[in-house]
């Protein structure tokens, strides 16, 4: 046990404070779903395996599933303000030492989802270069580059961070604006609503539709970690989470939809499976100069940059929560003079190098030959189909689980104190939400080795749902062994807000 004395508080001042409005807020939740990339390959990827006409339809019923959970969620927010977020909420809906549980689920199911993503990353880069330059280079280069890239913009003022991200999103809606607009105007089988009827989505494929669309909208509950840094926490978080949840549905909706007008419903699930993420350029390259196909190729880099960059963010923000209520080492809660929390960025960044060594060293020493003869695929797919496919999906359904427990803590939070909020809101909205969450977390489950891309269940399918419950349970067993190992530090999990909220100016710590 150490003290940070007021003194060393002035040089450590916690994370920067009314920093962030609603439209700052929205674009980083937006950035984190990466719109260019998840109607690339997305849209592309949901057609090609459920051979369902229903994916459009699909993203409106998750956006509906997501708003009645938010209800409840951002209800809860306005009297939970903490860069923890699902901690937060869950140790004081719930128990505190679930709250640990969930902390130690969502900071694996975020560095999963922000890793992942650097194995696409890479993978385009490399193949851009090769394509357009003739210079060939290892996927892994680019990774690295990018992840001091993103380390560098996550140690610095939150604002920075936004302001890069606001750009880049926006970059990427014009263009799969255009993309819709040439999509509808192409339309070989006219502009046809084919694909939201909704008999084709209410059927057999129902469930593994909406697996394949949840991973697109994850990222929009982490309005709650910027609460701190949010401008005015009660209003703006709950206007974001909205406003992302809406735009993203009716925008991936729309888009998936235009989508299908343009390939023509009954060419869409085949040319879907036969170009893949491909799709979209090969049809712009068609219909569209070989600029501005480029131009799309950039920005499809950059949307992955842009999610990078959210979801890095978050976690260093769990991080600087857990470090600043004891439950880690009292280091991760150090924060810069812009009011960043560069030591919980500093954790992701050489966590995110160490697990891209690990993948580039296995596919150099013989595992991309060994995917090649297991799988058929070709072995320069190797970063994608392992390092991205692997860890996103694996993030994925950590987040599914844990806004299913969310929904459980609200009711918990207001069971004996509604605090002048409706029925709805406290108790009938979490329900149907966390019912309806659990029940895609179960599918998600059942169907994790096609999202895997296996043909029946192999190791992957197993030890990977197996890490993230493994992480809650660890995380539990810690919380409940810190009732009696050290009753102070107890007490704070999920109460902290910023240095000297427990009404001292000397600050205890962990030291590990």
């Amino acid at each position: 046990m150490s003290e940070q004395t007021a003194s060393e508080a002035e040089h450590d001042p916690g994370l920067s404070r009314r920093t962030l409005g609603v439209p700052s807020i929205t674009l980083m939740i937006i950035a984190a779903s990466a719109p260019l990339t998840v109607v690339a390959g997305g849209v592309t990827t949901s057609f090609a395996v459920t051979e369902s006409l229903g994916v459009p339809l699909g993203f409106l019923v998750i956006a509906v599933i997501l708003t009645v959970f938010s209800v409840g969620y951002t209800a809860m927010g306005r009297h939970i303000t903490n860069a923890g977020a699902f901690y937060a909420y869950i140790s004081q809906g719930i128990s505190r030492p679930f709250g640990v549980g969930a902390s130690l689920v969502a900071l694996v199911a975020y560095n999963a989802m922000q890793i992942g993503i650097y194995g696409l990353f890479g993978f385009q880069l490399s193949m851009f270069l090769e394509a357009k330059f003739g210079f060939a280079s290892p996927w892994w280069l680019w990774i690295i580059l990018c992840i001091v890239v993103v380390g560098v913009l996550g140690v610095n003022k939150i604002d920075l961070s936004a302001k890069v991200l606001g750009a880049l999103v926006a970059l990427e809606f014009l263009v799969v604006i255009v993309f819709d607009i040439v999509s509808l105007a192409v339309a070989p089988e006219g502009v046809t609503a084919t694909t939201l009827n909704p008999a084709e989505l209410f059927g057999p494929s129902l469930g593994i539709v909406l697996v394949f669309g949840v991973a697109a909208f994850m990222g929009f509950e982490g309005a709650a970690i910027y609460g701190e840094e949010a401008k005015d926490p009660k209003r703006t978080v709950p206007r974001a989470t909205y406003a992302a949840v809406a735009i993203i549905g009716l925008f991936y909706a729309f888009s998936a939809w235009a989508f299908s007008v343009g390939i023509g419903p009954s060419n869409i699930v085949g040319s879907s499976q036969e170009f893949g993420p491909d799709l979209m350029f090969v049809f712009m390259s068609d219909h569209m100069s070989v600029l501005f196909v480029d131009v799309m190729n950039i920005l499809f880099l950059t949307s992955l940059f842009a999610a990078l960059q959210s979801f890095h963010n978050a976690v260093a923000r769990y991080f600087f929560s857990l470090g600043r209520e004891g439950v880690l080492p009292g280091w991760f809660s150090h924060t810069s003079k812009h009011g960043a929390p560069w030591a919980g960025s500093v954790a992701q960044t050489v966590l995110a190098l160490a697990v891209t060594i690990g993948f580039a060293v296995h596919g150099s020493t013989g595992g991309a030959e060994a995917m090649e003869a297991s799988t058929g695929n070709p072995a320069f797919l190797y970063p994608v189909l392992t390092m991205f496919t692997w860890l996103t999906n694996t993030g994925a359904m950590g987040l599914v689980l844990l806004m299913a427990v969310i929904a459980a803590a609200v009711i918990g939070f207001f069971r004996r104190d509604r605090r002048g909020l409706s029925v709805w809101t406290t108790l009938i909205a979490p329900i149907i939400s966390g019912l309806l969450l659990l029940w895609v977390f179960i599918m998600i489950v059942a169907n994790f080795h096609i999202l895997l891309g296996e043909a029946s269940p192999g190791f992957g399918t197993y030890i990977l749902p197996i890490i993230v419950l493994l992480a809650g349970l660890i995380g539990i067993i810690w919380g409940g062994a810190l009732k009696s190992r050290n009753p102070e530090v107890y007490q704070r999990i999920g109460h902290g807000t910023e240095p000297g909220a427990y009404g001292t100016e000397v600050i205890d710590v962990v030291e590990e």
